[in-house]
């Protein structure tokens, strides 16, 4: 077995603010695997809207802004109380990074040796049950440290064995984007439906075009006119652009991130019977719901963060059938950090931006 170093070079967020406070260091001590964990020198990771949510506090309950308002600076000192994923204070310093793609080169104790050399992709989403059998979620980057360093450790079982042609950066582009979108799919059930996407050309939004196409649903994305093409060439039959009508009660599921100011007349372009899934607010997480509207057309509202464990090795496999692509407009080293999240801010950009990391 090849010899460790005892040290790694890595991005550290140090506290939650702006770009500041993502810190370059070259003296991280490497993990050591615990029981049941595997150490994975990691190749490729990507940016993604929950590593800049994670860095500015924006999960927080007190923050009412979309993500933009806090990008430069972050919020105000009450979004330390609870701006992670779990509600909890997020522990510093963190290395963030939800996407991971690497090779495993140790192994803790109760794991297999056998296991080092395996090419892997990492769960961001990563399930977890309390001994009363309530379900939660820790997330890659937020409650444990992520994947903007060289080394990163990980339960045994959230490191999925993949075989593929794809470069650790393109594999990279997979995991938190589209295990988001797989698992808002799954849980509508999503069929040969009509369905309306928002945030289109985003990461998420761009992996859910790909995985509705494959279960044969007809798909209507929202997005900036000059990106049209490049989202129906990804597989939406038809666009809208952001400041456009909501043709009414013309789409069984609406998969949305956006939320924001123009919520209301989202909603009011389901059916009757309609299915509507969320798993973001980039443009603001306060909307205004006229319950009559919810219960007399008789809808269903799923918010998606819990995946159940089906969901990313279900993703593995579409990628080993090559049934979905990687779309990555740019790739930046780690050291790189900040102009890659500028870059991703500035959203002139189809799909995902790539990190390379060794």
């Amino acid at each position: 077995m090849t010899e460790l170093p005892e040290t790694m070079h890595g991005m550290v967020l140090t506290g939650h603010g702006g770009p500041e406070r993502l810190e370059w260091r070259e003296d991280l001590p490497v993990p050591k695997p615990a029981k049941g964990e595997v150490l994975i020198r990691v190749g490729g990771a990507s940016v993604n809207n929950t590593d800049i949510n994670t860095r500015i506090g924006w999960y927080s309950k007190s923050v009412r802004g979309d993500t933009g308002s806090g990008a430069g600076t972050g919020f105000d000192d009450k979004a330390s109380e609870d701006g992670s994923w779990s509600g909890e204070p997020l522990q510093f310093p963190r290395i963030q990074g939800a996407d991971c793609a690497g090779e495993i080169v140790a192994v803790g104790k109760d794991v297999s040796e056998g296991r080092i050399g395996e090419r892997v992709m990492v769960r961001t989403m990563q399930p977890r049950e309390t001994k009363d059998g309530a379900f939660y979620t820790v997330t890659l980057g937020s409650e444990r440290d992520g994947a903007f360093a060289q080394y990163m450790a990980t339960n045994a079982s959230d490191a999925i064995t993949v075989n593929s042609p794809l470069s650790d950066v393109e594999l990279a582009s997979f995991p938190c984007a589209f295990s988001t979108a797989e698992g808002m799919i799954q849980r509508v059930s999503l069929m040969a439906e009509r369905v309306l996407i928002t945030g289109a050309s985003g990461g998420v939004g761009s992996a859910a075009i790909q995985l509705a196409k494959r279960r044969g649903a007809h798909i209507t994305a929202v997005t900036s006119p000059e990106k049209s093409a490049e989202v129906k060439a990804l597989g939406a039959d038809e666009t809208l652009g952001r400041n456009d009508d909501i043709p009414a009660q013309s789409f069984d599921v609406i998969i949305d991130l956006v939320g924001g100011p123009r919520w209301p007349g989202l909603i009011e372009g389901l059916r009757v019977g309609g299915r509507y899934v969320t798993a973001g607010a980039i443009a603001g997480p306060i909307v205004e719901l006229d319950l009559r509207t919810l219960y007399l057309r008789d809808l269903s509202f799923y918010g998606c963060c819990y995946q159940p464990a089906n969901v990313f090795t279900d993703l593995v496999g579409y990628i080993e059938k090559g049934e979905i692509k990687p779309v990555i407009a740019e790739t930046y080293a780690l050291r790189d950090l900040h102009a890659a999240q500028e870059s991703f801010l500035a959203k002139s950009f189809i799909g995902k931006i790539g990190i390379q990391v060794s």
